[in-house]
């Protein structure tokens, strides 16, 4: 018996090129088509911190920097079952990737801010 392989089919691989990254085009293109989101739509928040004074308006604040069209009148509160914390339901106009990235980055740095989902 001889060591060497049997006849067996090549393997064959197709590498997918991605369009040039030079052009803004290609790159926002090639954004939208690795997102599960579409862009502009509408996108909840939560938010949870310590029930505190001044809380629901710095998330407030920081939803109407990113989003100018944001309504704090749409914000959904709902206390935890001992009362210490709150969480917040903000909806935003998601426009990127980027912009829902710095977002929540913002909001999960904010000293009040415990948690953000």
């Amino acid at each position: 018996m001889s060591d060497e392989p049997k006849n067996t089919p090549a393997r064959t691989t197709t590498s997918h090129t991605p369009p040039p990254s030079g052009t803004p085009d290609a790159a926002e293109a090639q954004a939208r088509k690795d997102s599960l989101i579409e862009y502009p739509s509408l996108f909840p928040i939560k938010v949870m911190g310590v029930k505190a004074d001044g809380f629901v308006h710095a998330i407030s604040l920081i939803a109407h920097h990113f989003d100018p069209t944001f309504d704090a009148a749409t914000i959904e509160l709902r206390e935890s079952k001992a009362g210490n914390y709150l969480g917040v339901t903000i909806t935003v106009t998601a426009t990127s990737r980027e912009q829902l990235d710095e977002l929540y980055r913002t909001l999960s740095t904010h000293p009040m801010v415990k948690v953000v989902l």
